[in-house]
């Protein structure tokens, strides 16, 4: 794993600033997630499950209503406003920081007026090109990810010359087309978009490699849990990828991989495991973190 090249930058406007890589607990409410099969599609079920997480500490609760499985077909606009927006209002509501996951502007409008503080685009802007417009003159906070084009075909499109070198320079382009947009850079964090677009071993190179997405110099998010190249990494013997449910202590040990790499945050399912693979990675990374309050 390659060594920081540059500090990382972990400050993004509008949040509170930590003293560790933050954790994003993730809200399917979808019923064709491949993490959890649609266990929260019921709103009452999202909502709880989101309580969930809060009590055991996560940062921030990612919402999403549009599953992004590889294969999958998108719904309709009205259709995600329907899952989501009865759960955003309940969170929020409840002082949860929420971030929306949607790459249609008209959503995320929805979901900020219902109390979301943070849009989570992993189209980066190129779905809907009314959403870098929307983000600005919101203000808040945009997370922009790698992305190349919709789930359905993905899978053909993670051809690359050195997929390390690629990625940064299309974040970067979508960088400058998102600043350029209005929005504020001290509010943008980019995500190399683990799975979409990527073969296993593609997924692997970018998680060695963080050191060239810092170049950037805007935090990153890293959302590496139950993914598809976890699976194959733990294949049995008949070669079958390890199911999505039995990959969370992966998951977690690259969490903390992450974290001392530098990342901002990462999005993950098993949020109190996340939560203790921080806390050790801050604990290794920083010497200061153990004598300031709170972290002993």
């Amino acid at each position: 794993m390659a060594a920081l090249a540059t500090r990382p930058n972990r400050r993004v406007e509008g949040l509170p600033a930590l003293d560790r890589c933050a954790v994003m607990g993730v809200v399917n409410v979808t019923p064709d997630s491949f993490s959890d099969g649609g266990r929260y599609f019921a709103p009452e079920a999202a909502i709880e499950h989101g309580r969930e997480l809060l009590a055991a500490g996560v940062d921030y609760l990612d919402i999403g209503g549009e599953s992004t499985r590889p294969g999958a077909l998108r719904v309709d606009a009205e259709e995600e406003e329907r899952r989501i927006l009865p759960v955003i209002r309940a969170l929020a509501g409840e002082g949860a920081v929420v971030s929306v996951d949607t790459m249609r502007a008209e959503v995320a409008e929805r979901a900020v007026e219902a109390g979301a503080a943070i849009v989570n685009d992993v189209s980066g802007g190129l779905a809907d090109a009314a959403m870098v417009p929307f983000v600005a003159a919101a203000e808040v906070p945009y997370i922009l990810m790698h992305w190349r084009g919709h789930s359905v075909d993905m899978n053909a499109r993670a051809v690359y010359d050195d997929v390390v070198a690629d990625v940064a320079r299309e974040l970067a382009d979508r960088l400058a087309h998102a600043v350029e947009g209005g929005i504020r850079p001290e509010r943008i964090v980019l995500d190399p978009g683990l799975g979409f677009a990527k073969t296993a071993a593609q997924d692997w190179a970018l998680v060695s490699h963080l050191d060239a997405l810092h170049t950037l110099g805007r935090p990153l998010l890293v959302g590496p849990s139950r993914k598809r190249f976890l699976g194959s990494l733990l294949a049995g013997p008949d070669g079958e990828p390890r199911p999505a449910s039995d990959r969370d202590v992966a998951t977690i040990a690259l969490a903390a991989l992450i974290a001392v790499q530098g990342a901002w945050a990462v999005r993950v399912h098993a949020a109190a495991e996340a939560i203790d693979a921080v806390r050790v990675a801050a604990a290794v990374g920083d010497p200061g973190y153990l004598t300031r309050e709170g972290n002993r």
